[in-house]
């Protein structure tokens, strides 16, 4: 049997693999779209990206609701965890957003209700996370920025729904209906690869949260205790 570093290092490679192949078929094989041409082929990073935001922002308010609930730092450190990874998620879609605005929209930024409430997601998360960082004690963190992290997921809902509410610039969301089958498949193919390696982060992320949670309890311990374990 394969050891846990060889595991790691073959789920790493799989995943890449995946991901490679489908931003490949997507940038590169997907047929050109009729009005847009090939400047709709950034569609196949920003679309999964903005998914994975919401999809992970969603992971973090059940994380912040489960310590609400348990008060298990492990629910804790998945909330902020998949927060991390939202964030990261979020900032893409919101510059590849842009890239694509420029050529079609005529503008960089507009402030159409979709970009507009993901900004201020981007900017609400940014802020938890500069919170956490404020804070030392990790119980009374843990509990202030698990009822942030459930307030501040109002704003997930809205996001997702903005364009269904306020008829603006951005299109509402695509389906298999309003895409031609190989544009469907290639997209479903990114979003699954951008599955893979965000639940790859996540999955080396929460590692490193245990540890620095371990330290964390390790350098609040008193110096005897400290030594006694030497």
């Amino acid at each position: 049997m394969m050891s846990g570093l060889k595991m790691n290092i073959f789920f790493i490679i799989l995943a890449v693999a995946f991901f490679g192949f489908a931003e490949y078929r997507g940038l590169f094989i997907a047929p050109t779209d009729g009005m847009m041409g090939d400047v709709y082929r950034i569609l196949f990073v920003h679309v999964p990206a903005a998914w994975m935001t919401l999809l992970f922002f969603t992971l973090s308010f059940i994380g912040s609701l489960g310590y609400l609930i348990r008060k298990k730092n492990r629910w804790d450190r998945f909330a902020y965890c998949t927060a991390e990874i939202a964030l990261v998620m979020n900032g893409l879609a919101l510059l590849l957003g842009s890239l694509w605005g420029k050529p079609t929209w005529g503008v960089w930024w507009t402030w159409d209700p979709r970009l507009t409430t993901t900004a201020l997601l981007f900017v609400m998360y940014a802020g938890y996370l500069i919170l956490r960082r404020l804070m030392g004690d990790p119980e009374r963190r843990a509990k202030v920025a698990a009822s942030v992290g459930v307030l501040i997921f109002l704003n997930v809902p809205l996001v997702y729904l903005s364009v269904k509410w306020w008829r603006s610039l951005h299109q509402i969301q695509s389906s298999p209906n309003t895409m031609a089958p190989s544009m469907v498949v290639s997209l479903r193919l990114s979003a699954f690869a951008f599955l893979a390696m965000c639940l790859l982060l996540l999955f080396f992320r929460l590692r490193l949260a245990k540890a620095e949670a371990a330290l964390e309890e390790r350098h609040a311990l008193p110096p005897e205790k400290n030594k006694g374990e030497l």
